[in-house]
């Protein structure tokens, strides 16, 4: 039986290991025909404590994800996928992607970097892959840079 995906997301944060698994979503994308929604998501959970100090945090972050999302897509494009749209979520990544964003847009697969969280992060918190593939109702696939990167 052979899977054919026709919404993928890539969720993006500006590592290289984003940057690997946009270059996998775009390449799972040309094989299968497939649309790709580039999520970057602006983690505000601790903007409140923040804003009191500097009030240009939330800006700054929304800015800095049109920038990468902008570059993101335009390197879809140049690849001829043959629909690319940009989203930026608001709260934390291990939820908004596979319980807000993958459900909303009917995305059949989710692809994201590989994080790189120590042992004890991943302990305490989990890491936002990790909890992508356990909460996502669609396939997930988590990419890993070379050893060499």
């Amino acid at each position: 039986m052979t899977m054919t995906y026709k919404k993928i997301l890539v969720a993006v944060d500006g590592s290289k290991e984003a940057e690997w698994a946009l270059q996998k979503g775009i390449e799972i994308a040309l094989r299968n025909d497939a649309s790709l929604l580039l999520a970057h998501i602006v983690d505000a959970r601790n903007f409140p404590a923040t804003e009191a100090f500097n009030s240009t945090i939330g800006d700054n972050s929304e800015d800095y994800a049109s920038e990468l999302l902008s570059g993101y897509k335009e390197m879809a494009e140049k690849a001829d996928v043959k629909e690319a749209a940009t989203i930026i979520g608001y709260g934390s990544p291990k939820v908004v992607i596979p319980k807000d964003l993958a459900i909303k847009h009917h995305i059949d697969l989710i692809v994201c970097g590989a994080t790189g969280l120590n042992a004890v992060e991943r302990f305490l918190i989990g890491s936002v892959s990790e909890n992508i593939v356990r909460n996502a109702n669609c396939d997930v696939l988590i990419v890993r840079t070379d050893k060499e990167e």
